[in-house]
């Protein structure tokens, strides 16, 4: 049987941690960046931890070998 193939464009939006959770990069950082607050910025820059549930479902799908 052969590899299962992913799919490419989750591969480049999720990535996985030590500990098998999923981690991407959160959106709302890439124009129209005079109006939000630097905090707002500031805590968009760091990456966010998918939901056990969507998780579960991006690696059996999405990321077959992840």
């Amino acid at each position: 049987m052969p590899k299962m193939k992913s799919k490419r464009s989750a591969a480049k939006k999720f990535s996985f941690t030590g500990t098998g959770k999923v981690k991407y990069k959160k959106m709302n950082l890439r124009h129209i960046l005079t109006k939000k607050t630097a905090k707002r910025k500031r805590q968009l820059r760091a990456s966010g931890i998918l939901s056990e549930a969507d998780a579960a479902k991006v690696r059996k799908t999405l990321l077959p070998y992840g």
